[in-house]
């Protein structure tokens, strides 16, 4: 990990990456959604973002190299609070990078947007992913039992969350 990880605003010539992604059955049966995006659709779903102010969405880059993606969703000015996700490609797992990239997400929604709380679901077999999530102070609110048909079985889901003052707490 000699390069620094940053996250830069999502831009449209990214959309062939993230069309990677959104259609890697791997990756998307964590976002509990079906590998089926088409260019057109990402690309009218890019343009309708970029005025949208209830979501951000970053490249997460080592170098120059995109190594995956994270958005913050939902976003709502009144209680403070937005959704988080986020994809590493599957190269690119294994090295620290979403620990990473969390972070640098959770600075953003804490000190840029003055969130209160960011919250995330989680599929409750993705061990990996509830690590690092706890790793960066999330903790689990709920367990919504078998939320999520993902390859022909029903998957039980945690709803995680973690509070600007616990997150400055830890990172003060």
């Amino acid at each position: 990990m000699s390069e620094k990880i940053e996250l830069r605003v999502l831009e449209k010539d990214d959309l062939e990456f993230i069309y990677q992604l959104n259609n890697n059955p791997d990756i998307m049966s964590f976002w509990f959604e079906e590998p089926y995006k088409s260019m057109t659709y990402l690309e009218k779903t890019y343009e309708k973002s970029i005025e949208n102010n209830d979501v951000r969405q970053f490249i997460i880059k080592k170098g120059k190299e995109k190594i995956g993606y994270v958005g913050i969703y939902s976003i709502d000015p009144i209680h403070r609070k937005a959704e988080f996700g986020i994809m590493i490609d599957p190269q690119h797992q294994g090295y620290g990078y979403a620990s990473i990239a969390t972070k640098l997400a959770i600075d953003y929604a804490f000190a840029t947007l003055n969130l209160h709380k960011l919250y995330l679901i989680v599929d409750c077999m993705n061990e990996k992913a509830i690590h690092v999530y706890e790793k960066m102070g999330f903790k689990v609110e709920g367990v919504l039992r078998e939320e999520y048909f993902v390859n022909g079985s029903f998957h039980d889901v945690s709803m995680m969350s973690i509070f600007q003052k616990e997150y400055l707490q830890i990172n003060g």
